[in-house]
């Protein structure tokens, strides 16, 4: 049986969706002008998040617009109490949006706020608000608990709001209802009747107006009891009631109810009619809770009639919401949140407890008369003085040991900084002597060609000279006529000896520039190689850090515990890993200044031993080099052509050193853009005596 719609009803919806005016409720024009009005920042946020209460049932984006600009403003001048009321106003969306483990932690999140303020006001209406959250899941027996405490709160603070007292009211029947307990629900929906009805404030809160919501609920009770009928007229009157105040959630809630009463009575036609405006209400806030239910209900009944395509589509809005609301990760989180919050109240009951049973005991050593009650006293004064003595004891000798502590420690930080100084200043002296030492041999090296050239010259010259007389001795000339010829000859003879004795003493100055670059045979000792290689490690990594505080790399040595000790030349092994080390280090840095993401910069230093000789590999993950580079890396002078800006005379002084001063090898391997191998070979056993490097290089 078809039943007819309403036209007040029908028309009523269409102002409801046609007109924009209707986007806000009576009581916001109000508060706009207070806020306009409003002299202090404090007002201002408590105004601001009235103002978002007052779209909670019509417009959710207003809800968030205002809350947020409120908290806002709350977290910047510091105003807890406001910063409570603005972030319970953010749960309320939440929750209505279908998200509810976010919308119940941030009202745990408020509640806090709320309590530390002591806001009772505030604090009851998060609880209040935060039942909803388990009614919304049909979980009434914890919605009944916050809706207790929050009643609690209102009825002890002496709230005069009545919207607020008489939607806890409403709550609690609903939730009774929920539970089938009718009797209780009938109590406190007649109490949120009463109170609504006779209240002078109701239509001035922000909260608006509860009487749409206290009519459906009661329309719903007398389904319960069995009564169709006046289930109608209440579900009427309260779609009649929510029109004025804009109650889009309330509306979208008796449309449903309707919905659901017209299937009960097989009305088909008349349950999808308002179950679908009941479905676009609340999908234009959007009610989440709202819009599951009457597109399950739109299902079921197409269903029934066999049209799948509407079937479909109904059961997909569902689907889609139940997945928002009904999450099973989200329902995990909530339950997660929720029982971390009882264990909170459990806590706080049992501190309570606790206390009160401390109260009892106190009152009844009180009765033991007043000079048990001074002796008492005094004894904890005494104990307490005791324990704070000894407290204070201890902690001055923790004081005192650790100003000791710190004393010595700050000493042994300013010998090691000494020291530190002392060494590189010691650095810096042998890199410069060591190259001083290397353009001097460059310099003899480079002036030693030529000067031969010169010599052999000169010897050349002379025997022509020398020919040349005896031609002319020959000639069948007169002595006399070729006396002219005589006097050149002469002079080109005493150049040529001048010319002699200058080679002589430039060769002599380049052989005193190879003596004094050279590095004159020093001593072998036995070494500690791991420990060694360490050391200068560390040494150069501080001198580098020192030229650039805010370089950082990982250093990673793998060092071979049988690497054991080995006979080298200290001075000259040291000076070589300096040498390489400090390549490493600004060729790792040198890739910092790419910005690359990820990149950590990473210096290794690794010793193997076998059975004819001991390894040390450096390895860093710099930018690396060219294969055209490595080929003259170790190359001392190079052909214009040939010379690359990788050419470096250290690398080449400590290839000499390791060669011809250590009978090793030094090697290298590299990969352009991802890091540098350098390898060096020590004999395990040296055959002869290392000789002046001088001769390398003559």
């Amino acid at each position: 049986m078809k039943q007819a719609v309403p036209c007040w009803l029908l028309l009523m919806t269409l102002m409801v969706f046609g007109a924009p005016a209707w986007a806000q409720s009576p009581q916001t024009p109000a508060l706009r002008r207070a806020l306009a009005q409003a002299t202090s920042d404090t007002a201002r946020v408590l105004l601001l998040a009235d103002l978002s209460a007052s779209y909670r049932y019509s417009d959710f984006d207003s809800v968030q617009h205002f809350a947020k600009q409120g908290l806002q403003l709350a977290r910047r001048i510091g105003y807890t109490k406001g910063e409570g009321r603005c972030l319970s106003r953010i749960g309320i969306l939440m929750g209505e949006r279908g998200n509810l483990p976010q919308a119940l932690r941030t009202d745990l999140q408020a509640l806090q706020l709320n309590e530390e303020s002591h806001d009772l006001e505030g604090t009851a209406r998060t609880l209040n608000q935060t039942g909803l959250l388990y009614f919304a899941l049909d979980d009434f027996r914890p919605s009944i608990a916050y809706y207790l405490r929050a009643k609690r709160i209102y009825e002890q603070a002496g709230v005069t709001d009545d919207s607020q007292l008489a939607s806890v009211f409403t709550n609690l029947g609903a939730s009774y209802e929920g539970l089938g307990m009718l009797d209780s629900a009938v109590y406190y929906l007649n109490m949120a009747y009463t109170r609504t009805r006779n209240s002078r404030n109701v239509r001035t809160s922000c909260w608006g107006n509860p009487a749409p919501y206290v009519l459906r609920e009661l329309g719903l009770l007398q389904v319960a009891l069995g009564h169709d009928a006046a289930a109608m007229a209440y579900y009427h009157r309260s779609a009649r009631a929510a029109r004025p105040e804009n109650d889009r959630r309330s509306l979208c809630r008796t449309f449903q109810y309707l919905a659901e009463l017209y299937k009960q009575r097989q009305q088909t036609d008349s349950s999808i009619y308002y179950a679908r405006q009941a479905l676009v209400v609340g999908q234009s806030l959007p009610f989440v809770v709202g819009v599951a239910r009457t597109s399950s209900l739109l299902a079921d009944a197409f269903e029934a009639r066999g049209q799948r395509d509407s079937t479909l589509k109904y059961l997909c809005i569902k689907q889609q919401a139940e997945d928002s609301l009904y999450n099973p990760q989200r329902i995990k989180q909530l339950d997660a949140i929720g029982f971390a919050e009882q264990q909170r109240l459990r806590t706080l009951e049992h501190e309570r407890q606790h206390y009160r049973q401390q109260g009892r005991t106190y009152a009844m050593l009180t009765g033991l008369g007043a000079l048990g009650l001074l002796a008492l006293l005094q004894w904890r004064n005494i104990r307490r003085q005791r324990s704070t003595n000894a407290r204070l004891s201890v902690l001055n000798r923790q004081v005192t040991q650790q100003k000791e502590e710190l004393t010595n420690q700050r000493d042994q930080l300013g010998t090691m900084l000494h020291e530190l100084k002392t060494t590189q200043s010691q650095l810096v002296m042998r890199e410069k002597m060591a190259s001083l030492g290397e353009l001097m041999a460059g310099v003899a090296f480079e002036v030693q060609v030529p000067m031969k050239q010169i010599r052999n010259l000169a010897g050349v010259n002379q025997q022509l000279l020398a020919e040349l007389k005896a031609e002319l001795t020959q000639l069948p000339v007169a002595h006399h006529e070729l006396a002219h010829l005589y006097d050149p000859l002469n002079a080109l003879g005493l150049n040529h000896a001048k010319t002699e004795q200058a080679s002589q003493r430039a060769d002599s100055i380049v052989r005193g520039m190879l003596e004094y670059a050279s590095s004159s045979p020093a001593p072998r000792q036995l070494t500690e190689l791991n420990t060694f290689v360490e050391d200068y490690l560390r040494l150069t990594y501080h001198d580098v850090r020192v030229k650039n505080k805010n370089f950082h790399a990982a250093l990673l040595p793998r060092l071979d515990a049988a690497a054991g000790s080995l006979s080298v030349v200290r001075h000259d092994l040291g000076r070589v890993l300096i040498s390489l080390f400090t390549h490493a280090f600004n060729a790792v840095q040198q890739r910092l200044l790419l910005a690359e993401e990820e990149f950590v910069p990473q210096v290794m230093v690794s010793t193997l031993r076998t059975e004819e000789h001991v390894e040390i590999r450096i390895r860093d993950n710099g930018m690396g080099l060219p294969e055209a580079a490595q080929a003259a890396v170790f190359e001392r002078f190079l052909a214009p052509a040939a010379a690359t800006e990788h050419a470096n005379l250290s690398l080449s002084l400590s290839h000499d050193l390791i060669v011809h001063g250590h009978q090793g090898t030094l090697t290298i391997s590299s990969e352009e853009g991802h890091g540098t191998d350098y390898l060096v070979t020590l004999p395990l056993h040296v055959h002869k005596q290392p000789t002046d490097l001088g001769v390398a290089y003559a």
